[in-house]
């Protein structure tokens, strides 16, 4: 499948989320104040990218999220509106390369980039049951 043939720069979308308590860096343990925590801002962008891809994708094809590079610039408390985009910037085969932002009412609060791979989920699936037999059996391949 070629993706430049479904998906081009310029593209993207944009998410909206409310943080709530299980947000907080508090809850899950990345921080000790009740204010966003920076796995979950990054889960919203990669939330945009995802769906993005999945309106795009044909049938038995899917995304998986491979690399992160963002920076979280600014607190977001409990019950904050969080915009997050994405927004397609290059396709390398596989490959789909993201500018991701978020925002809260008082302004930007991250931004960064994303790269998901585009995979077809019937071989995807095959590998992860391989991996879970080895990892049951204790061996391993490297």
């Amino acid at each position: 499948m070629d993706l430049t043939e479904i998906i081009q720069p310029g593209m993207g979308r944009e998410e909206i989320s409310i943080v709530e308590e299980e947000h907080t860096a508090a809850h899950v343990g990345s921080g000790s104040l009740r204010v966003l925590a920076t796995p979950w801002m990054i889960a919203f962008m990669e939330r945009a990218a995802r769906v993005f891809l999945g309106e795009h994708l044909p049938q038995g094809y899917s995304s998986v999220g491979v690399h992160v590079d963002v920076h979280h610039l600014a607190p977001s408390p409990v019950g904050s509106r969080i915009k997050a985009r994405a927004e397609v910037v290059s396709i390398e085969g596989s490959r789909v390369n993201f500018n991701v932002e978020a925002w809260d009412g008082s302004g930007k609060i991250g931004g960064g980039r994303h790269q998901r791979v585009v995979i077809d989920k019937a071989r995807f699936l095959r590998r992860v049951a391989d991996r879970s037999r080895a990892d049951q059996t204790g061996t391993t391949s490297g």
